[in-house]
């Protein structure tokens, strides 16, 4: 059996920036993945926002992580010349409760270190985007987009010049816990054995943990999948900042609501929105789905007209809570949780994992030091 120092599972953009962190570090690092590229998974399938940090409970690991890590990839993106933009975002609210609602998340925001909102007047907001309808809105001038495929190539970039290497058509099969290590077993019959190992699987992480030989099953948590299903918009957008729909605050959300969202060269696309389903490789988007995308797009957008939106694509968010529960934080499981010494699973890592990736990665690097 083969031996290395440390195997990260999953070539996703939080993988690959835990197995740079750890390269950098001086570690040997194999990332193994299953599919024939990296990225292909929720990494591929996002509205690639860097997030602001914004609505996540105070204290939490997603609030800490998304404040550092926005802070780190703008910095990261800057000195690699990688696409992206400081584009802002306004939440806009157009319901008396979304209004009332709005100091709060200019508290909660402050809070997790993010005092750069403005509460704007209709017509200030109004001002900046002239096609937008709403009763006031909170500009986030520190949201922005980024090109995730041109990061993450540049990840790995990072990561092979420090002498990791990934593995592609490379699926764990199974792990099992043994006394010098961690062994680990693949499809197609090759083992490894490794001291380290970091669970960054994604959508495969609970069940992976599952395939654990050696690992109490209890600790696992149930893996629950939502489908987030986008429409493009045909034609020209009328915005340049990112749209929200406030939450309502009586609601526990899994999304962030059917918001606008721009790519680096302009289009526009709308969601996601949250489709509950049992199985992660359910991707395909319904068109009649569209009926309810107009009529929320229509809350602050009126003049979106028949016929624009086009059904685009759909990503799935790897949840630890459930239909109708309050969105879980990160889980990072270390050996303190279970036991086994060099093994930390990451459950959980939906957004702002995008953003938060290289502050996740010094996170994970710091728990096995």
């Amino acid at each position: 059996m083969e031996r290395v120092d440390a195997v990260v599972v999953g070539a996703g953009v939080v993988g690959l920036a835990v197995a740079r962190a750890l390269a950098l570090a001086g570690r040997e690092v194999v990332v193994l993945e299953r599919e024939a590229a990296i990225g292909t998974g929720t990494s591929s399938r996002n509205s690639e926002v860097i997030h602001a940090g914004i609505y996540y409970p105070t204290g939490s690991l997603k609030a800490q992580l998304c404040v550092q890590g926005k802070a780190m990839l703008y910095a990261y993106c800057a000195e690699r010349w990688l696409s992206h933009r400081r584009c802002g975002k306004l939440i806009v609210a157009n319901t008396p409760s979304q209004l009332a609602g709005l100091p709060g998340i200019e508290e909660r925001a402050r809070a997790n270190g993010v005092d750069d909102l403005v509460l704007l007047t209709r017509e200030q907001a109004q001002a900046l985007e002239p096609a937008l309808q709403c009763l006031a809105a909170l500009h986030s001038p520190s949201t922005g987009i980024v090109d995730s495929h041109a990061l993450m190539l540049s990840l790995q970039g990072d990561l092979e010049n420090a002498g990791g290497l990934v593995a592609l058509h490379s699926e764990v099969a199974h792990m099992q816990v043994l006394p010098e290590g961690l062994a680990l077993e693949m499809r197609d019959g090759t083992q490894l054995q490794a001291s380290t190992v970091v669970n960054a699987a994604g959508l495969d992480a609970c069940a992976l943990a599952q395939r654990t030989q050696g690992l109490t099953r209890q600790q696992v948590p149930t893996a629950y999948f939502a489908k987030g299903n986008y429409f493009t918009l045909s034609g020209r957008s009328p915005f340049t900042h990112l749209i929200y729909p406030a939450p309502e605050p009586d609601k526990h959300l899994a999304g962030l609501g059917v918001h606008l969202t721009l790519d680096l060269g302009g289009q526009a696309k709308f969601g996601p929105d949250v489709q509950w389903t049992d199985s992660a490789q359910d991707l395909q988007v319904d068109p009649a789905r569209g009926d309810a995308f107009y009529a929320e797009v229509r809350r602050y957008w009126p003049g979106l007209a028949d016929g624009a939106l086009q059904p685009g694509y759909a990503g799935m968010r790897p949840k630890i809570s459930g239909p109708g529960e309050p969105a879980a934080d990160f889980l990072f499981q270390g050996p303190e949780a279970h036991g086994v010494p060099g093994l930390v699973h990451l459950f959980g890592i939906e957004s702002p994992g995008l953003t938060s990736c290289l502050a996740i990665g010094e996170h994970v690097r710091k728990c096995l030091v």
